[in-house]
């Protein structure tokens, strides 16, 4: 397992939706390398969208800085398996810091991209809008309002929830093209219901990809804090 080596990052992920829907494999399969494998639940694969906070994020032993470490964030993900390996492939990151977005490309290899972005709460409301800037990626945005309407519950083992969210690492490609994986490790989600009205999303369009007409299925989390190692080969 990747964490027998000392995690190299922490990070707090806050305000986090969950949506995702369901897609037919061969959809997927263009978007991602052929070294990787679509995973399915009940033979279907799952587009997700999933806009966040991050707070305190900085490398290990060094101290937080407040301008730096904290700002939006919102990733397009499938799900894939490299043999009995089973991760998170990202089509897309959206991020408003230029550090992490840099940085992010540089070490991990990640489709990170700058953007102007913004999270307002209200009571249990949350608003987030997201503008990429960043010319090396398509125009991209995302304009969401979402809260919690139901209790905390942990994913049980086989369920759809469990599947979508207990991912304990990522994938993506280095320089010279082999398959890579970064681990990382935090509590089981806690999970609630949520409702969420998209306003404008484009995020999915700029990945070569169109969002189904169906309802997503919905889930929020207030908070898990996050440790992360430095990617390494398959």
């Amino acid at each position: 397992m990747g964490n027998r080596r000392p995690w190299v990052m922490r990070m707090r992920w806050v305000d986090l939706l969950f949506a995702h829907w369901p897609l037919d494999p061969e959809v997927l399969r263009p978007h991602v390398p052929v070294d990787l494998a679509i995973d399915t639940f009940d033979g279907r694969a799952w587009l997700g969208i999933v806009p966040f906070g991050m707070e305190d994020v900085a490398p290990r032993g060094i101290p937080r800085a407040p301008v730096l470490s904290a700002f939006p964030e919102v990733n397009v993900r499938t799900y894939v398996r490299h043999g009995d390996l089973a991760g998170v492939w990202f089509l897309s990151l959206d991020a408003a810091s230029r550090l992490t977005v840099e940085g992010a490309r540089a070490a991990f290899h990640l489709p990170y991209y700058r953007a102007a972005m913004s999270i307002e709460r209200e009571g249990d409301t949350v608003r987030y809008r997201s503008r990429r800037t960043d010319h090396r990626g398509a125009t991209a945005e995302l304009d969401v309002q979402y809260r919690p309407i139901g209790a905390v519950e942990l994913g049980a083992p086989g369920s759809l929830e469990a599947w979508l969210t207990d991912r304990w690492r990522l994938f993506a490609i280095d320089a010279v093209g082999r398959v890579e994986r970064t681990e990382i490790r935090h509590a089981r989600w806690p999970l609630q219901p949520a409702e969420a009205t998209f306003y404008t999303e484009s995020l999915a369009a700029a990945c070569g990809l169109r969002v189904p007409a169906t309802a997503p299925h919905l889930r929020y989390a207030g908070r898990v804090d996050v440790r992360g190692w430095w990617p390494r080969r398959v």
